[in-house]
């Protein structure tokens, strides 16, 4: 017998029968992985673009939507007006390290959008042709995403080479250093705001646009200190500095299409695996669990597992049995949409 729960806000499927749950479950959750200590560690994992299947918060399928639509639009406003301030000063100094800092900051406008189109196709609800909804969308928005900063990227390198093989000369130096500052601070900002609005909803495209963002604010710290070389007289520093932006940008760009890539195949922590069988296996009545799934249908997850019960259960009690599974399993793990449960005897 197979019973299947929806997250609060949803209707509770089970052999005809519909329940409504408008609780809310507030948990904390630590993450399940550790990171590299020292320096080196702290330095990769700023900039890997990783996503945390056990999250800060657990929401609802609607609320996490509308947290990650408006993450999008407040980080767009943000990163448009500090693109806005960098277009200008190229203009005025010709830095091509500023240049390639602001091409990453618009890169990352146009990949906004989407990303935000995505997650209001992903409120839509299913149909006949797409039974399990539009959530996907956000997965392949991420593809989108990788492909506009290889784009940024190749544009960089290009300028770069042709600022090292013939050195524009620079001026408005002072505006140059202040806009590099302005950059750093205004991308920090967004950077901090997108990756603590992913963790709470599970958007590993939300997180891994925070990431970049935060890739831009230490790019435009490197610009501030080509800055400081061109004072220094070695005007070529200041291309040079924009090959080593192009290249944090394709390490970032390699470790995104990785989180990416894993989510579309379907794949989850092996923790999230482990936290819903030992929640399952906690319930009274359940003597063993079986056959657990999971994956990631954009920022929700979605599951399906086994659980053994007594043999001498009447129909009623078994699927009781799967309702109080159904509801732990929605109130434990993070993000959990859509769980099917199937009660099998012992």
């Amino acid at each position: 017998m197979t019973t299947e729960l929806k997250r609060s806000g949803d209707t509770h499927h089970g052999d005809g029968h519909h329940h409504e749950h408008d609780h809310e479950h507030g948990h904390g959750h630590d993450h399940d992985h550790e990171h590299a200590g020292g320096l080196l560690g702290r330095l990769r994992h700023a900039l890997t673009p990783h996503s945390h299947d056990h999250t800060e918060a657990i929401q609802s399928a609607e609320e996490s939507s509308r947290v990650g639509i408006r993450a999008a639009w407040i980080s767009l406003v943000g990163m448009g007006l500090t693109a806005a301030l960098q277009i200008v000063i190229v203009a005025l100094s010709g830095s091509v390290a500023l240049l390639a800092d602001t091409v990453h900051n618009l890169g990352h406008l146009a990949t906004t959008i989407p990303l935000i189109i995505a997650f209001r196709l992903g409120r839509r609800a299913p149909t006949r042709r797409y039974s399990y909804g539009y959530r996907r969308a956000e997965d392949l928005v991420g593809l989108l995403i990788g492909l506009v900063i290889a784009l940024s990227a190749a544009l960089i390198v290009w300028e770069s080479v042709r600022g090292l093989l013939q050195p524009p000369e620079l001026t408005n130096l002072g505006w140059v250093l202040a806009a590099a500052l302005i950059g750093a601070a205004g991308n920090e900002a967004v950077a901090i705001y997108r990756i603590r609005a992913g963790r709470r909803i599970g958007s590993a495209a939300l997180i891994a646009e925070g990431q970049h963002a935060r890739t831009d604010a230490l790019t435009s710290v490197a610009v501030a200190v080509g800055v400081v070389g061109v004072w220094l007289g070695m005007p070529r520093l200041d291309p040079f500095i924009g090959l080593v932006i192009a290249g944090v940008i394709l390490a970032v760009l390699v470790s995104s299409m990785r989180t990416v890539v894993h989510r579309l195949m379907d794949g989850v922590d092996e923790s999230t695996l482990g936290r819903l069988e030992q929640a399952a296996a906690a319930v009274p009545g359940v003597l063993a669990v079986q056959d657990a799934r999971a994956r990631w249908s954009g920022h929700r997850l979605e599951a399906e597992l086994g659980v053994v019960a007594d043999a001498t259960l009447s129909l009623p009690d078994a699927h009781a049995l799967g309702e109080r599974v159904q509801h732990d399993l929605v109130g434990r793990v993070p993000h959990l949409d859509r769980v099917a449960v199937t009660v099998v005897p012992g």
